[in-house]
């Protein structure tokens, strides 16, 4: 079986670090410990809400990109399927530049670089096969049908709604505290380990 997964918020978590950043440039109080999308919110309500929103995105996924951790369960998951022998891949709607950042990080090669550092690629570690970054949602979903994934984890559920997801594919949902909350051609998982018992169910 080939699994694919998405990488922003599905692999790879920066609420630590959106916090920080956003702190950094006094655009959020000292004493907020909201997350990515409270984060997102808070700031679109200011003005010139939504450039300060992509500036943070462009910090957070480039210069700060070190800083990533890995969403709690992940690995787990990801050392199970080198258990099992099943191929992974990562699919990842990303752009080569964040929008309105001036050092001019390289997004892709930084999301490589941090997987290189965790293992993703090694294989006595996680053995993931490739990483795929495509600069639109539609290129994404295209890869992931031309890859001919059995099964694909994301974090978004519009990518899953999408008219062009491969019908095939099993489409399973981290969703978090939002699980069961979506309806669509998906399950909805509130976390790693949910997944992990419904791709390897106990015996």
């Amino acid at each position: 079986m080939l699994i694919g997964i998405d990488f922003d918020n599905t692999l790879a978590g920066y609420d630590h670090v959106f916090v920080a950043a956003a702190k950094a440039r006094g655009w959020l109080p000292a004493a907020s410990l909201g997350g990515k999308r409270e984060i997102r919110d808070t700031l679109r309500g200011l003005a010139d809400g939504e450039r300060k929103w992509m500036e943070l995105q462009g910090e957070v996924y480039g210069l700060r990109m070190p800083e990533a951790e890995m969403i709690d369960g992940a690995a787990r998951f990801l050392a199970r399927c080198r258990t099992e022998g099943f191929r992974v891949v990562v699919v990842s709607h990303k752009t080569e530049f964040g929008h309105f950042d001036p050092t001019r990080t390289r997004l892709h090669d930084a999301a490589r670089t941090w997987m290189t550092a965790k293992g993703f690629f090694d294989p006595a570690g996680f053995a993931v096969a490739e990483a795929f970054f495509e600069p639109t949602r539609e290129g994404k979903i295209a890869r992931i049908g031309a890859l001919g994934c059995g099964v694909f984890i994301d974090d978004l559920e519009e990518v899953f709604l999408d008219p062009g997801f491969p019908a095939a594919c099993r489409r399973l949902h981290l969703a978090g505290a939002a699980a069961g909350l979506g309806h669509g051609p998906f399950a909805s998982y509130p976390g790693w380990a949910e997944i992990h018992d419904a791709v390897f169910p106990a015996a």
